[in-house]
């Protein structure tokens, strides 16, 4: 049984046992009902008040029984109730053990900061890809929902390096600060570079000069989401059939039309093939509308002469299951 539906039913328990009490001396010795209630509880209780009134020799065996088996079986319920109590913290401590031990094994996972709005909304994001997240936050209300998500986690302040080093910051392929105040971010990406100078670190930031200076302590990309939110607001005035489809591709909305980047693996079968080639539109019934050189150097609307080198990164349009195929061929 769960310990909180253990502690219900020790709580009716004692409700019945209250009840059959008060009824037995209601009666047999005819008492009203808050004596009866005054008496069942001082006996249950065994503070030894005396007795409200005097008994007959029934009340009397009556008291001996419920002396005899209520306070045993009210001794019981409290057992009962501090078991639940100690067998819950026991779970949540090997709960959280195990969890530990999950974090210590992971690599290459991205390191969230900060579940706020803009975090929890970027999570739910990043969770529709097989990446691995931890979030870091240090208030314990948030532990209910993390845990129903599910979701790695460490609770405390992301700026401690001890925390950064709990999450596996050594072993982690990003992290992301997205703390409610922009000095908290500037402070977790120095303590960030430091501990990892390889981390890619993605930041948030309310204003350009505080841009400037989460560049400075080491972040390889800041965003402000109320820039972003300007921008995106102004693009669906001048550009709402682009903004719409642009929805369609990034959101998730339809399967039919998504939009992907997939790296190609050095030893791909499609790899140094050129796109007339590579079969990916007759195959996947895809488009490929860039692709992102080694070199940094981005190719739009590639012609079919293109050759696609291990190492490059294609950007094609299409349904999901043809996207999920393709990166199956080219991840190899």
């Amino acid at each position: 049984m769960h310990s909180s539906n253990k502690i219900l039913f020790s709580i009716f328990l004692v409700f019945l046992t209250l009840v059959a009490g008060a009824s037995g001396y209601m009666l047999i010795e005819g008492w009203n009902l808050l004596d009866s209630i005054y008496m069942t509880v001082t006996t249950l209780a065994t503070v030894g008040y005396g007795e409200v009134h005097e008994m007959g020799t029934t009340g009397k065996l009556f008291t001996i029984a419920l002396i005899i088996f209520g306070v045993g079986f009210f001794l019981y319920v409290i057992g009962l109730v501090v078991q639940s109590m100690i067998e819950g913290r026991i779970l949540s401590a090997l709960g959280r053990k195990r969890l530990d031990k999950k974090i210590g094994l992971l690599k290459n996972h991205y390191i969230v900061c900060g579940y706020g709005r803009i975090g929890k909304v970027l999570c739910e994001n990043l969770r529709r890809k097989p990446i691995e997240l931890i979030v870091i936050d240090n208030e314990q209300n948030l532990v209910a929902e993390l845990d129903e998500a599910p979701m790695f986690y460490v609770l405390g302040d992301a700026t401690d390096e001890t925390v950064l080093l709990k999450a596996g910051i050594k072993q982690a392929k990003g992290l992301i600060a997205v703390l409610g105040t922009d000095a908290d971010n500037v402070f977790l990406v120095l303590t960030a570079r430091q501990l990892n100078a390889d981390l890619f670190i993605m930041a948030r930031a309310s204003s350009q000069s505080v841009k400037t200076k989460l560049t400075a302590a080491g972040a390889d990309y800041v965003e402000s989401p109320y820039e972003m939110g300007a921008v995106s607001m102004a693009q669906r005035v001048i550009r709402p059939t682009v903004t719409s489809f642009l929805d369609l591709a990034f959101t998730y909305k339809r399967k039919d039309i998504q939009m992907e980047e997939i790296p190609i693996g050095p030893s791909s079968k499609l790899a140094n093939v050129p796109l007339k080639d590579s079969g990916i539109r007759q195959k996947y019934n895809l488009i490929i509308i860039a692709i992102k050189k080694t070199d940094g150097s981005m190719l739009f609307n590639p012609s079919f002469e293109t050759v696609i080198s291990g190492g490059d990164t294609v950007i094609a349009v299409g349904e999901e299951q043809h996207l999920q195929k393709l990166e199956k061929v080219l991840n190899v």
